[in-house]
């Protein structure tokens, strides 16, 4: 199955860049309600994906510079990244999304130029699984 069939598009997506502060940060993550997020640079490419725990952890260890309130004055770019969330490409097959989704809960989808296109949430592939779990089941059972 081709996963753009998955793919909620970039425009739906909130995303951030490595020049939004960490205050814009955590306001968009807390306004949609997300402990995670893409990062995009300026022309398009994803970047990596920031989590609460990375800005948090951040904030912790900057020996007291970073605050709530000091927050506007710090970029993302300085914040180091805990986990590696890889993307897939949009021709990549179902095994390797399905692979992906199993220690992420979102899987960013890029071009063949790695320009960021979107995302599959890992219920939107559970979901198609237990379609496939499901059919097989009865299939067998007839």
């Amino acid at each position: 199955m081709n996963i753009a069939f998955f793919l909620l598009p970039k425009n739906d997506v909130v995303t951030v860049t490595l020049d939004s502060t960490l205050r814009q940060t955590l306001e968009r993550m807390e306004f949609h309600r997300y402990t995670a997020v893409p990062i995009i640079s300026q022309d398009g490419a994803y970047v990596g994906t920031v989590t609460e725990g990375d800005l948090l952890w951040h904030m912790k260890n900057s020996g007291g510079k970073i605050n709530f309130e000091t927050a506007s004055k710090f970029l993302l770019k300085d914040v180091p990244l805990k986990m590696d969330i890889k993307p897939v490409r949009i021709d990549a097959d179902m095994e390797d999304l399905i692979n992906l989704a199993k220690v992420q809960n979102f899987v960013p989808v890029v071009d063949d130029r790695g320009r960021f296109i979107g995302i599959v949430r890992r219920s939107q592939i559970i979901e198609y699984c237990e379609k496939f779990v499901t059919r097989n089941v009865l299939e067998s059972n007839k």
